[in-house]
């Protein structure tokens, strides 16, 4: 807060409320979202951890130790982002992911709290699929017989970038958009305004992935005029985690809908 109320002050790109519509609910979010994604973390990661002690490619691992932490932690960044593109792709593209997260993207109005505004199952799929390369390729250390800070430091990295581009602030990078995330790219993956550019920029840090991929979608001099999704969600914290556990199997990918009557 102390950072990025006084930028979203001085170089706002909207001009909105600094205690916004649904201000409440996402600050509820920043507290349960900065501590159960990591509980849950803590088995799936420890599990990996276990079979790479048993399962290490040989010399592989050894190699990647002698790596100065510098090296090891613009790897794991690098390779992460690879992880963590997929896993949010896989949000959007798969109905049953998108009903998680759905509600990270039912935000109307865009700051950098927007950024822990998510299912906590939501942010635990997407950081598990960013560290798990991290593991398999040993930048982790896994077979180490004590902890590793390079998936802290990943970690810690990515969570600053994330909530500086989800920031309500004005702030472009030139031609070095396409090789760093700015909040005009990721704010262009919150577009309400036209479906021809929904689904575009799923990278965290560098927007070349995207271009790799295909989703790549960034106009030189335009921000979207609105967020969100057409349809609804619970306005209450307790709705929006219960309903997309309750909600109905579907073939296909759609929005979050709550009739707040019926529960």
């Amino acid at each position: 807060m102390l950072i990025f109320l006084p930028l979203e002050r001085l170089s706002f790109q909207h001009k909105q409320k600094i205690f916004r519509q649904e201000f409440l609910i996402d600050l509820l979010y920043y507290f349960l979202n900065s501590l159960l994604p990591k509980l849950l973390l803590v088995l799936p990661l420890s599990i990996l951890a276990w079979a790479a002690h048993r399962l290490e490619p040989i010399g592989i691992y050894a190699g990647v130790s002698t790596l100065s932490v510098g090296t090891r932690l613009l790897l794991a960044i690098l390779v992460g982002e690879f992880g963590t593109y997929w896993g949010h792709r896989w949000m959007h593209e798969l109905p049953v992911l998108w009903r998680f997260h759905a509600i990270h993207h039912s935000a109307k109005e865009m700051d950098w709290l927007v950024n822990t505004r998510a299912h906590p199952l939501d942010m635990f799929f997407t950081r598990l699929c960013g560290l798990l390369p991290l593991y398999l390729m040993g930048l982790a250390q896994p077979t180490a017989n004590t902890g590793d800070i390079v998936p802290l430091l990943y970690v810690v990295v990515g969570t600053i970038w994330s909530f500086f581009v989800h920031a309500n602030v004005r702030w472009r990078f030139g031609w070095l958009e396409r090789l760093i995330a700015s909040p005009a790219f990721h704010h262009w993956h919150h577009t309400n305004d036209d479906p021809a550019h929904f689904d575009k920029n799923y990278a965290a840090i560098f927007p070349w992935v995207d271009k790799v991929f295909g989703t790549f979608y960034l106009p030189k001099h335009q921000w979207p005029s609105q967020y969100g999704i057409d349809d609804s969600v619970a306005p209450s914290l307790v709705g929006q985690l219960l309903h997309p556990l309750i909600q109905p199997k579907s073939n296909s990918k759609s929005y979050v809908y709550v009739d707040e009557q019926k529960m």
